[in-house]
């Protein structure tokens, strides 16, 4: 069962946030549109769906096989649920393509997804033998072993080292580099028993991290470009919001909630100098925060779902639109 292999993280919560912008659209004789700009197996997306009978909800994904179970999973909405196959800055353009003109109220559930961790050959895993592969979209040409076995020493260490905050990043890459001379890299497991080696224990009582950990998710967003579809796609969804209408991110990364943070606080923060006595309303605050910081999952959800335990929540609705 789908519902068994995925537990949406802070569910109700999102629910009720994503209600804030919906409630809105009512008010003003919108019907409510909703993007879940990160799909998945469709658990948020059902809540939403079921939540609210009057939504029409855009579900993107850039992983065929996310739509199709998402899209069976959804299926009792009927066309009240729209599947879009791509990464997160197309939602413009698929808007437009659907005839719709504005947001009510959008998600992002950033990173893996269960479904990617949970498959073997998809690669993501470091604690099971796999292709070294790690694309959310099959169809992408990149793979991680592509990415071990073509990119030179300095951006090894570079990726490793800016995305993988790992640092051990020159070490890492420069034995990357020596082992492909005689074995091409191919699998997570060599991979993995690599990192095992290299990376020291810590000293004194205090417990690591899997070793390979910070490796593979540097790999994971170099060959997905998450970080940099994220710096594109959440600047575009905030304008494709109309007014009232909210957003609302789960990072479980300190890399993607450093961007969201960036991005929220360009909109809720006055853009006049400090100095000015009067801030005139072309540099007045534009999005309003609806979160107090980052939210986190409290310790019984954290204990029926572990995945939970590094969400971070944070949300802003509309107030007005930007000036150009």
């Amino acid at each position: 069962m789908i519902e068994n292999r995925h537990t949406p993280v802070l569910l109700q919560r999102c629910v009720e946030l994503l209600g804030i912008g919906i409630d809105a659209a009512r008010d003003a004789g919108r019907t409510p549109v909703v993007v879940d700009a990160t799909l998945g197996m469709g658990g948020h997306s059902e809540g939403v769906l079921a939540a609210f009978d009057d939504v029409v909800l855009l579900g993107v994904d850039r992983d065929p096989e996310a739509i199709a179970i998402a899209s069976a999973r959804l299926a009792p909405f009927g066309d009240r649920f729209v599947p879009v196959h791509g990464t997160d800055d197309i939602i413009p353009a698929a808007l437009a393509s659907h005839g719709l003109d504005a947001i009510s109220a959008a998600l992002f559930d950033l990173g893996v997804s269960s479904l990617q961790l949970d498959e073997d050959e998809r690669g993501f895993s470091y604690s099971r033998p796999a292709p070294l592969d790690m694309r959310m979209d099959p169809d992408d040409g990149l793979t991680a072993a592509d990415v071990l076995n073509t990119y030179s020493e300095a951006d090894l260490a570079r990726i490793i080292a800016e995305y993988g905050e790992e640092r051990y990043a020159r070490r890492i890459a420069r034995v990357i580099v020596a082992d492909r001379e005689h074995t091409p890299w191919a699998t997570s497991e060599q991979l993995a028993g690599m990192l095992q080696r290299v990376i020291p224990e810590p000293k004194g009582a205090r417990k690591r991290s899997h070793p390979a950990k910070r490796t593979f998710q540097a790999l994971r967003i170099e060959v997905n470009r998450e970080l940099a579809i994220l710096e594109t796609a959440l600047p575009a969804v905030l304008d494709s919001l109309h007014v009232g209408g909210v957003a609302v991110v789960e990072s479980y990364q300190s890399l993607e909630d450093i961007i969201v943070k960036r991005i929220f606080r360009a909109g809720t923060t006055s853009a006049a100098p400090p100095e000015l006595p009067v801030v005139p309303d072309h540099l007045q605050p534009w999005l309003r925060e609806i979160t107090r910081g980052a939210e986190k999952a409290d310790a019984a959800e954290i204990e029926s779902n572990p995945r939970a335990a590094s969400v971070r929540l944070r949300a802003v609705s509309k107030t007005r639109e930007p000036a150009s």
